[in-house]
């Protein structure tokens, strides 16, 4: 069995899906991150793609070292092209030998997998409501976005804002009930310390990205501003990626992506490790179908995941949802908050190829907002 061919679809709102299949027609289908540059994703994964042909897509662990160990290596554009091919030859691999991926990984390590649903958009509004619209779904956890922009040194009239979003929440909802809160990498160093330590009285489930990860030395700081769980790594594009956090001890949890990290096997190599630090997952999905399939398979089969994010009705869907592409939709049911371990073979979708067609062919364009803080400079998204 080779693989014969390729084909990769440009997908609103914002993610890249590839499908290889073998000489003998069996499909594998796998995603990429679109990010700001989807044309430059689209090139390199044709260009990649090219290299499989006439290869054998059981070589996994081989194909993947030839992909991934260029000279010129690493990088989200590089990475996201390796994890989307490397997950839909996990999808032919699993199709082939009739069983779910994550059979192949050692098996299951619990009966169910937790997961977390997103409240209040980019700039957090009306948290309130939608934090018992969720609860009233069967939630028991969610995530929002700490702040809009936020200068260096800003007003602590924004810190308050924070604060007062959260105990509204808490006061609703009562303290048995999941918050995490997204610095999504928009705090610097002097006000991650600030708003670390004003939301400590509230027993938030974690503080994510309290600095961006090239800042990955002040995580020592704002931890020493809280006792709150402090997560990362969305934006990490290998295991190697990993070796500071690890061996510097201050994260508590770290967030792979599967489709950055170099695909489903990377990601689970690195939960293990994780494990071994005696550290928490909580892998970062918010894109596409395929992603979440391909990261499900990966909390099957690992004990130290304790949630996971899952993107329906996240506020980035605009247009289509995580259902629209998918025929067997019950894949994504959740109930009480839960959703039951992968049951078909390969990543377990049946993707819905002529709605993928249709859409694609209307192109994408996609770029994270610009925004500006209040002297005009450069603010984080």
């Amino acid at each position: 069995m080779t693989i014969k061919t390729f084909k990769i679809y440009q997908v609103k709102p914002r993610w890249i899906f590839i499908k290889l299949v073998t000489n003998d027609g069996v499909e594998g289908w796998g995603e990429m991150i679109s990010g700001t540059k989807t044309e430059t994703v689209v090139s390199g994964a044709n260009e990649m793609a090219n290299f499989l042909i006439g290869r054998n897509p059981f070589d996994i662990e081989i194909l993947w070292q030839e992909l991934y160990k260029s000279f010129f290596r690493g990088g989200p554009i590089n990475s996201t092209i390796v994890s989307g091919i490397e997950m839909a030859l996990w999808d032919i691999k699993g199709k082939m030998l009739n069983v779910p991926v994550y059979e192949l990984l050692g098996g299951k390590a619990r009966e169910k997998i937790k997961v977390y649903s997103w409240i209040g958009g980019d700039r957090p509004d009306d948290v309130v409501r939608e934090a018992l619209d969720r609860k009233t779904r069967g939630f028991d956890a969610i995530k929002m976005n700490a702040t809009s922009e936020l200068h260096y040194i800003d007003s602590y009239q924004k810190i308050q804002s924070v604060v007062d979003r959260v105990s509204s929440i808490r006061k609703e909802i009562g303290d048995d009930f999941g918050i995490a809160v997204d610095f999504h990498g928009r705090v610097h160093k002097p006000m991650a310390k600030v708003l670390a330590a004003a939301l400590e009285p509230y027993h938030l489930m974690f503080l994510e990205e309290v600095v961006l990860p090239e800042n990955e030395e002040a995580f020592k700081q704002v931890a020493l501003h809280t006792s709150t769980p402090l997560a990362t790594g969305e934006r990490l594009c290998s295991r190697w990626a990993y070796k500071n956090i690890f061996r510097d001890g201050i994260i508590d949890i770290i967030q792979p992506d599967v489709a950055l990290t170099g695909g489903i096997l990377e990601t689970r190599k690195i939960i293990a490790a994780a494990e071994s630090f005696d550290m928490a997952a909580a892998p970062h999905a918010p894109y596409g179908p395929i992603a979440l399939a391909a990261t499900l398979q990966v909390d099957a089969c690992s004990p130290n995941v304790f949630i996971q994010e899952q993107s329906l009705g996240i506020h980035y869907n605009k247009g289509f949802d995580l259902l629209d592409f998918v025929e067997n939709k019950e894949v994504f049911q959740y109930n009480n908050g839960f959703v039951p371990l992968p049951s078909l073979p390969g990543l377990g979708l049946k993707i819905d190829e002529k709605l993928v067609k249709k859409v694609s062919s209307e192109g994408l364009i996609w770029t994270n907002p610009k925004w500006k803080n209040y002297d005009g400079t450069h603010a984080e998204w």
